[in-house]
C-alpha cells in the first residue's frame, strides 16, 4: 500500500458499535464473561479497517475474543478507545510501520477493572438508590409519574454516558496512539491498573464473606478464632480465598472447575464447622 494510506472508522461504524453495545449482558458465560458481546460490537470497525486484509481481520477477531468484563454503561467507552487504537494500528500496518498489539490488550485490561467498580458503585448503587428515593413517595400514592420519573432519572445519565463513551473514547484512543506517545500510554495503563487493584481489594473485602466459627479454651476463657484473626489482619480469610483462586487461575485451572471446587470445598468445610 501507499505510504499515504489513511484508514478511517466511519460515523456509521460508531453508530453501529453504539447500538451493538447494548448486547453486553445477552451473551455471557463464566469462562470469558462478556467477550462475545464485545466481539459483536467490534465487528463494524474491524471490517472497515481490515477490509482488504483477511489475515489481519481474523487476528483482530481473535484479539477481541479474550476475557472481557465491565459495567455495561462503560462498555461503549472501552469499545471506543479500542476502536481508536485499532485504527492507529491498521494505519501503521498499511504504511509499513510497526505497532505492538499488546498495547491494545493492555489498555482494555487496565480500563475494565476500575470502570467496573465505578459503574457498579456509582451508577448501579448510588444513582439507582437516589432515583428510588426521589420517586418513592409518588409510587406509594399510585402516581404514574413515579415510575416515569424513575426511568428518566436512572436512564438519562446512563444514555449520556454511553453516547459520550463511544464518541470521545474513539477520539481519545485515536489521538493518543497517532501521537505515538508511549510514555503517556504506559502511565495511563499503570495508573488504571493501580486503581483497578484498589477496587478489587475493596470489593473482595466487602463482597467475599468467609469467616470461621472455631472456638477453643484458653484456661478459663473461650477464645474465638475469628476475633483473633480480625485483630491480626481484618478480612484475612476473604483475601486468602481470593489469593488461592488467583493462583489457580494463573495455573490455567478452568473457571467452571474452580467454581465447582469452591462449592464442594465450601460445603465440606461448612459441614465440619471449619468455615461459616
Amino acid at each position: 500500500m501507499s505510504s499515504n494510506t489513511k484508514l478511517k472508522i466511519t460515523k456509521k461504524n460508531l453508530r453501529q458499535m453504539f447500538w451493538r453495545s447494548y448486547t453486553t449482558s445477552h451473551a455471557w458465560h463464566y469462562a470469558r464473561q462478556q467477550n462475545m458481546s464485545f466481539e459483536y460490537s467490534a465487528i463494524p470497525f474491524i471490517k472497515t479497517l481490515y477490509a482488504n486484509n483477511k489475515e489481519e481481520r481474523i487476528k483482530a477477531y481473535q484479539r477481541h475474543l479474550k476475557f472481557y468484563n465491565c459495567a455495561v454503561m462503560f462498555h461503549p467507552l472501552i469499545l471506543g478507545v479500542t476502536s481508536g487504537m485499532e485504527e492507529a494500528r491498521a494505519n501503521a500496518l498499511a504504511n509499513g510501520k510497526d505497532f505492538n498489539t499488546d498495547s491494545i490488550d493492555s489498555m482494555k485490561v487496565a480500563l475494565m477493572g476500575p470502570l467496573a467498580g465505578i459503574g457498579d458503585s456509582v451508577i448501579v448503587g448510588a444513582l439507582r438508590i437516589l432515583a428510588t428515593g426521589l420517586v418513592a413517595a409518588l409510587c406509594t400514592q399510585g402516581n404514574i409519574l413515579g415510575p416515569i420519573l424513575f426511568f428518566l432519572i436512572y436512564n438519562i445519565p446512563k444514555l449520556a454516558l454511553r453516547i459520550w463513551g463511544i464518541w470521545d473514547g474513539y477520539k481519545y484512543g485515536s489521538d493518543i496512539f497517532s501521537s505515538n506517545n508511549t510514555a503517556k500510554i504506559n502511565q495511563i495503563t499503570s495508573d488504571m491498573s493501580t486503581l483497578g487493584l484498589m477496587v478489587i481489594g475493596a470489593m473482595s473485602a466487602t463482597l467475599i464473606n468467609v469467616t470461621t466459627p472455631i472456638k477453643f479454651n484458653a484456661g478459663k476463657e473461650v477464645e474465638v478464632l475469628q476475633k483473633m484473626l480480625d485483630g491480626i489482619f481484618p478480612k484475612l480469610l476473604p483475601i486468602a480465598v481470593l489469593g488461592i483462586c488467583f493462583l489457580l487461575l494463573r495455573k490455567k485451572v478452568n473457571v467452571i472447575v474452580l467454581l465447582i471446587g469452591i462449592l464442594i470445598v465450601g460445603i465440606f468445610l461448612g459441614y465440619f464447622g471449619i468455615l461459616a
